[in-house]
């Protein structure tokens, strides 16, 4: 099977990927919940880690490819407020580091619009 950057295994890897981290690494991920949100910022953490580590297993099977492609996009929306946030508070940070939290921010529309294409996408069945 041929991996293109529209394809649902490159998307299963990233989602993985991000997953992974925030499990292993949560200390980097806690200071970009939004300090509104209730509970505390490692629940958010560990909780958005299990949530990618589920649409990427969605994504990942063919009957339930459209299913993990709309729970994608709809993740990528949902952090979104998390990106604005840790873009807004980077205000103290070294320039570089401002130019990659507020570059962040127009990446999350072809990510939405990637998952949504897969979720209309319709794999021809395998023959048996």
């Amino acid at each position: 099977m041929t991996t293109t950057p529209r394809s649902p295994e490159a998307l299963v890897a990233l989602l993985a990927g991000a997953g992974v981290a925030h499990l292993a690494r949560p200390q980097l991920f806690d200071p970009m919940v939004p300090a509104s949100l209730p509970g505390s910022a490692r629940r958010w953490t560990l909780g958005s880690g299990v949530a990618e580590l589920g649409c990427a297993a969605l994504l990942a099977v063919r009957r339930t490819r459209r299913l993990g492609a709309l729970s994608s996009a709809a993740l990528f929306v949902g952090v979104f407020p998390a990106n604005v946030s840790m873009a807004l508070r980077s205000r103290g940070s070294s320039r570089g580091a401002r130019i990659a939290v507020w570059s962040r921010l127009p990446l999350q529309v072809p990510l939405v619009v990637w998952a949504l294409r897969l979720s209309a996408h319709r794999e021809p069945r395998p023959r048996a």
